[in-house]
């Protein structure tokens, strides 16, 4: 028998809350998520050449302040920094340091790029891929199971019925819980929607990158937010801070003497492309609008995407405890209808 535990004695019957994070449905599933989660992207070891810039004692301390926060729903890749699976490594061995927090975490993995090996079979959504990429993301991540699991893109070779046969049984396993696409047009996933008809594994989020410079520029944003609007399932925006752009620093012309190496903006090659007149009209107009509320740029991005049609959850990446801290803060912004509708203007012009 498991050892009791007083601090859990007296529990409400329910609860939508975590650490005082409101927490929604992921699509039409029983799953639920905080309304803001963390992107782990940059999460690594540096020092071997990953391409990461998030060092695993910084990235733990950022996953500890996340747990405080009810930051909960923690996106990774097998491919991220390289190629290397450094990303669920690090999350791997923060759930080995704190087994009791496994429970707490919704944790989700993605596949389809070469990954573990050179031949064909190391790619794709073939049922040998599919399956021994999942093992080895299991096992780097040193968890029994992936409650979701997403494909990282569209497979237009591999038969569709093989592709979600594995998943099922992988579901039947209890290896992964739910499914979920990301970077997919609305064609795809409507291909997906009909198999799910026939009995196939329901997708119940679709994730697409949602810049909010850009808005509905980004390419099939709007078309696969409504459906996922029309038929139940969680958009869920990745990238919406876009390497930490929505910070006041950037507001002057050439970033005030504060943008150079270490900014990650600058450091991905951004920079020059990213500050055009229109988009530091556009932070310039955010941040007016952030200091009316009292409040910051990132924080009334953020807050402004989850009320966007269709959208779930957001993760905006986060590199250091502080990063956290205020991503979650958003999630309990509350936006009147004045504020709601120059936000619209500003953010959709």
């Amino acid at each position: 028998m498991s050892a009791t535990d007083p601090d859990l004695y007296g529990l409400p019957f329910t609860t939508d809350a975590f650490n005082g994070m409101p927490f929604i449905r992921l699509g039409r599933s029983g799953c639920r998520v905080p309304k803001i989660g963390l992107m782990t992207f940059k999460f690594g070891y540096p020092e071997t050449g990953d391409g990461s810039f998030v060092p695993e004692k910084q990235a733990h301390r950022v996953l500890d302040r996340a747990m405080e926060l009810g930051v909960t729903f923690w996106d990774t890749a097998n491919r991220y920094n390289a190629s290397s699976g450094n990303s669920e490594r690090v999350l791997g061995r923060w759930f080995r340091a704190n087994p009791d927090q496994r429970r707490n975490v919704v944790i989700s993995t993605k596949l389809f790029g070469l990954m573990d090996g050179r031949t064909p079979n190391h790619c794709r959504l073939g049922r040998i891929h599919i399956v021994e990429a999942l093992y080895a993301s299991l096992e780097r991540l040193g968890i029994d199971s992936v409650d979701v699991l997403f494909f990282h893109l569209f497979d237009p070779v591999t038969p569709l019925e093989e592709t979600l046969q594995a998943v099922a049984d992988l579901r039947r396993q209890d290896l992964v819980r739910y499914l979920g696409v990301h970077n997919f047009t609305p064609e795809q996933v409507a291909i997906y929607d009909e198999l799910a008809e026939a009995g196939y594994p329901e997708v119940v989020a679709v994730q697409n990158i949602y810049n909010v410079i850009d808005g509905d520029a980004v390419a099939h944003g709007p078309a696969v937010r409504r459906q996922c609007a029309r038929t139940g399932k969680s958009y869920i925006g990745w990238g919406p801070l876009f390497h930490r752009l929505f910070t006041e620093r950037y507001l002057d012309e050439g970033g005030g003497g504060n943008v150079g190496p270490g900014d990650p903006l600058y450091d991905n090659g951004l920079y020059e492309k990213m500050m055009t007149v229109e988009n530091r009209d556009k932070l310039r107009a955010l941040a007016e609008m952030a200091r009316d509320v009292d409040t910051d740029m990132s924080r009334l991005a953020l807050a402004w995407m989850l009320t966007r049609e269709g959208m779930g959850p957001v993760i905006p990446a986060a590199y250091t405890p502080e990063d956290v801290a205020s991503n979650a803060e958003a999630a309990r912004l509350v936006l009147e209808t004045p504020l709601l509708e120059r936000l619209d203007r500003t953010l959709t012009a």
